[in-house]
C-alpha cells in the first residue's frame, strides 16, 4: 500500500507528538515519584523504548516512521525520499514534537510552554550525540536490509540502551531536541544548547549513511 503525502505527514506529526509526549511526560512522572536520579532515568528510559516499538509498528506502514529529521536526512542522502517530501516531513516532525511537550505539560498541570534551564553542552555531549545518532541510523539501515519486520523492536531496544551508554542520554533526534528546549523538567535542554546537538545528530546520521551504505552492499555490487 502507498499513502499520499497528507496522510504520511499526519503520521509523522502524530508519531513525533506521541514520542515527545512520552519522553517529557515520563520524565515528569519519574521526577515526581523519586529523588533518585538513576531511578528517574530508568523511569524515563523504559517508556521511551516501549513507545517507539508501538509507534513504528503502528505508523511505519504509512510514512516509514521517521519521527526524526536526522533519519529523514539520512534517507534523503540515500535518495530514498525526495527533497520535496523531506522538507514537509521535517516540519511535521518539529511541529509534532513541540505539541508533544505542551501536551505533556497540560496532563501534569504545568505551564504549557516553559524554557529549559538544564545545561547540556560540551565536547563529550556532542560526541555522544554523534555516536547515538550514528547507532540509530545504523540500526535502521541494517534492520531494513536484513530483518525489516524487527525494526520496531531494534529501534526501541537501541534507544533504551543508548539512554544509558551515551553521556547525553541519546537525544539522537533534532525534533526531540527542539521540543525538549521548551520543557523545564527532567528531560529538558537549554534552547542555546540545542543547535550543537542538532549539528552533531546530522553528522552522526551522515557518517552512518556512508559507512553502512558501503558495509551493506554485497561484494558483487562493488565489482560492477
Amino acid at each position: 500500500m502507498t499513502f499520499d503525502l497528507p496522510r504520511r505527514l499526519t503520521a509523522e506529526f502524530l508519531g513525533t507528538l506521541l514520542l515527545v509526549c512520552t519522553v517529557v511526560g515520563s520524565g515528569i512522572m519519574a521526577e515526581t515519584l523519586t529523588q533518585d536520579v538513576a531511578l528517574a532515568l530508568l523511569g524515563n528510559t523504559i517508556p521511551t523504548g516501549a513507545i517507539l516499538v508501538v509507534l513504528i509498528t503502528m505508523l511505519g506502514p504509512i510514512s516509514g516512521a521517521h519521527f526524526n529529521p536526522a533519519v529523514t536526512f539520512g534517507f534523503a542522502l540515500r535518495g530514498e525520499i525526495s527533497i520535496s517530501d523531506a522538507m514537509p516531513y521535517v516540519l511535521a516532525q518539529v511541529a509534532g514534537g513541540l505539541l508533544g511537550s505542551v501536551l505533556a505539560h497540560g496532563m501534569f498541570a504545568q505551564d504549557l510552554v516553559q524554557i529549559s534551564t538544564t545545561a547540556r553542552t560540551g565536547g563529550p555531549q556532542w560526541l555522544a550525540e554523534i555516536v547515538a545518532t550514528f547507532g540509530l541510523m545504523a540500526t535502521i539501515l541494517a534492520g531494513v536490509r536484513f530483518r525489516a519486520e524487527a525494526v520496531p523492536w531494534l529501534v526501541g531496544l537501541y534507544i533504551t540502551a543508548a539512554y544509558w551508554f551515551t553521556a547525553s542520554t541519546s537525544f539522537a533526534n533534532p525534533a526531540v531536541a527542539i521540543a525538549r528546549g521548551i520543557t523545564d523538567t527532567f528531560s529538558g535542554i537549554r534552547p542555546v544548547d540545542v543547535p550543537p546537538f542538532i549539528l552533531a545528530q546530522l553528522v552522526g546520521a551522515w557518517i552512518a549513511v556512508g559507512v553502512f551504505g558501503w558495509l551493506l552492499k554485497p561484494a558483487e555490487e562493488h565489482a560492477e
